[in-house]
């Protein structure tokens, strides 16, 4: 099967850190380094290099280097335009702990053609799966034609806000929050987090791991780990677990296998380069 993902493409720039900076103050940083990022490039490469076909549609600037990155990455790009303002981008703030500071320039993401969408989910069969976020426009109705193309849509609701996922909802199949968001979303629709309108809900827990709400309730712990850099940790954990139900796994197997996956990228500093791939964390979960 294909996984199809309308998503950000964004350059990152990568700065590490002695603490995170807080407002006026002038910090030296002790490194640097650049690579492809942006929630939906991180979520299509962590797909990919989990075995499965991704095809990427997205927008970039006339340069087209994140399009060649992602690339780079054996994702399908026919669907990646270059008719953008500029590429996105992000500087990244990493300090000696691993947490992060990010500042995104949204750029292309926010220019997406429909026209391309079309194009590519016109090859969509049913039991494909459709992923999207919220760094990319046009989300709403990308999600319309894949669930009539008979996809599973998986919506990762971030960067969130409350009142468009809630518009959100009756669109996706599977929505995917960590637990300060699903609490506003619960709040914000007047009900329990058990009580959301959506067929299946993934809650992610940060260090703890993630549950799986749906049908049954599915609780995976997180895999013990020293973390060097957490940024793209929750985006190669969604296309991991995508990766997985697109091969056919069952829910737990899935769940389990985005856990190791993200626990394994948090290790290594970066996101786009820092995936894992699937013999990575096959090898973790037999406890090699």
């Amino acid at each position: 099967m294909t996984i199809f993902n309308l998503g950000s493409i964004n350059v990152d720039h990568f700065y590490r850190v002695p603490h995170l900076p807080v407002p006026g103050e002038t910090l030296a940083a002790t490194g640097y380094d650049f690579g492809l990022g942006g929630k939906g490039a991180n979520q299509s490469v962590a797909a990919t290099k989990m075995g499965s076909k991704v095809v990427h549609i997205g927008m970039v600037g006339p340069d087209a280097s994140g399009r060649d990155m992602l690339a780079e990455f054996g994702v399908d790009v026919r669907y990646v335009g270059t008719d953008g303002s500029v590429t996105g981008n992000a500087c990244v703030y990493v300090d000696g702990e691993g947490e992060n500071l990010i500042v995104v320039l949204p750029g292309a993401n926010h220019e997406q053609s429909l026209d391309l969408i079309e194009g590519a989910l016109a090859e969509a069969v049913p039991g494909d799966h459709f992923m999207l976020q919220n760094e990319a426009t046009l989300g709403a109705d990308a999600a319309r034609l894949a669930k009539a193309r008979g996809c599973f849509v998986v919506y990762s609701a971030a960067p969130f806000k409350a009142g468009k996922v809630a518009e959100m909802l009756p669109l996706a199949d599977l929505v995917v929050v960590n637990d300060i968001e699903a609490q506003q979303l619960a709040d914000h629709l007047g009900c329990d987090i058990s009580d959301l309108p959506v067929p299946n809900l993934i809650v992610t827990h940060g260090a703890k791991g993630a549950t799986w709400r749906g049908a049954k309730t599915f609780e995976q712990p997180a895999f013990p780990v020293d973390p060097v850099d957490t940024t793209g940790a929750g985006d190669c954990f969604i296309g991991a677990v995508v990766a997985a139900l697109d091969q056919g796994r069952p829910v737990p197997e899935a769940l389990r296998f985005g856990v190791a996956a993200a626990a394994l990228q948090v290790t290594r500093p970066g996101t786009a380069q820092a995936m894992p791939d699937r013999d990575e964390v096959e090898a973790l979960l037999r406890g090699e």
